[in-house]
């Protein structure tokens, strides 16, 4: 696989792949992916940022408006089973590198990329960052309803969602190559994709061609937040007939499950915000460790509000061995999330830590055929001429 992307969408999707044991190339401007230089760092360009998704990758380093090293590029391309690119669809096409041009070149070929918009309108290569795609898929309009304020939410959402939908887009390609033997272009647009992820629940009354109530209630409600205890915050949810019935007597307030307004899914949506500032109330009787108790006893779900801090020490996580440690050549010892994904034949691993900007230039190149020489001339057009990477 041969990866072309920079920032936070295009890492995350070959990281995922490198994981389930794909052979991630990752070819850099001379520069680096901009990532390297984002967070805290022991050394320049191995940002906190850029190591936490760019493990089990190979590092190149070529100047694609070099002949030579986009020479290089063609070579490994002709057997390489995937392309990934974060470029627009114009930049693609003008470095030499749009669909027609790979395809004629390795048929085989699986050709993904995630532009900001869809390839057939007229935003096609316009610019896009997470939090522009956050307020035009209407997230940031959500959080306004739900909080007052209009904001994103505290995380790189699209980027990373549309990255693992990449990711997944890859492997169906690849499995239809396995039927077909053709290779394809997959492109995940990231502003259709969150649009779709976001109207599954918020299309609402918009599924039936009523556009003047989308949003789903509960999801919005100002209530729905973690509750304060005595002792500090527990998050709970409750959704069948049966489950909120159980919750009710766990919270004192049998009475509830008869109450008209509670008593089926229908009403409680249409009453929702009355309903959590009941639930409210209640929780705010008792410690975390009490309900913790009392709605395991029930069988209700329910968990602490762990603090961001909190997590590296947390007793599930460390019986669980989500946090590992490792020793990197250059960075000394780091810690790292365990693969989440869980397959009984075919287990993910980290075989590879992060590279260093360039690290595998000559083992790639030798690879591909080059002797020392032309590698020599490949890396020196890569130092004499910096690039800017394309986004």
């Amino acid at each position: 696989m041969l990866d072309l992307t920079i920032n936070v969408l295009g890492p995350v999707a070959t990281q995922t792949l490198g994981d389930m044991g794909a052979d991630v190339i990752k070819i850099e401007a001379p520069q680096g992916d901009p990532m390297r230089d984002t967070g805290p760092a022991r050394h320049p360009q191995m940002s906190a940022f850029y190591l936490n998704m760019n493990r089990n990758k190979k590092s190149v380093v070529l100047d694609l408006k070099s002949p030579a090293a986009f020479d290089a590029l063609l070579r490994l391309l002709g057997d390489a089973d995937v392309l990934v690119h974060s470029m627009r669809p114009q930049a693609a096409e003008r470095l030499g590198l749009s669909y027609a041009a790979v395809a004629a070149h390795n048929p085989r070929l699986v050709y993904a990329s995630a532009p900001g918009y869809s390839p057939d309108g007229p935003y096609r290569d316009r610019p896009a960052y997470d939090d522009v795609i956050q307020g035009e898929s209407g997230l940031a309009d959500m959080v306004h309803t739900a909080t007052g304020v209009p904001g994103y939410l505290p995380t790189v959402a699209a980027d990373k969602l549309c990255g693992v939908f990449l990711a997944s887009a890859i492997g169906m390609a690849l499995f239809s190559r396995e039927r077909t033997g053709r290779g394809q272009q997959v492109q995940i647009p990231m502003l259709e994709t969150m649009l779709s992820f976001n109207l599954v629940e918020h299309l609402w009354t918009g599924a039936f061609g009523d556009e003047g109530d989308l949003g789903y209630g509960r999801a919005l409600s100002p209530h729905r937040r973690p509750y304060a205890t005595k002792n500090g915050f527990i998050c709970l949810l409750a959704v069948s007939d049966e489950q909120w019935k159980r919750l009710f007597v766990a919270l004192d307030r049998p009475e509830l499950a008869v109450d008209l307004r509670f008593a089926t899914m229908g009403a409680r949506t249409q009453y929702i915000n009355a309903l959590y500032s009941i639930v409210a109330d209640q929780i705010g009787l008792r410690t975390t460790g009490e309900w913790r108790a009392r709605l395991d006893a029930a069988d209700i779900p329910n968990g602490p509000m762990n603090r961001l801090q909190d997590l590296p020490a947390d007793p599930y996580l460390r019986e669980t061995g989500f946090f590992e440690q490792y020793e990197h050549p250059s960075e000394g010892p780091l810690i790292t999330t365990a693969i989440p994904q869980r397959f009984s034949q075919t287990p993910g691993s980290i075989r590879l830590p992060p590279p260093r900007l360039g690290e595998h230039t000559r083992e790639v190149l030798q690879s591909a055929g080059y002797d020392d020489a032309d590698i020599a001339r490949i890396v020196q057009s890569a130092q004499a001429r910096p690039v800017a990477a394309s986004a």
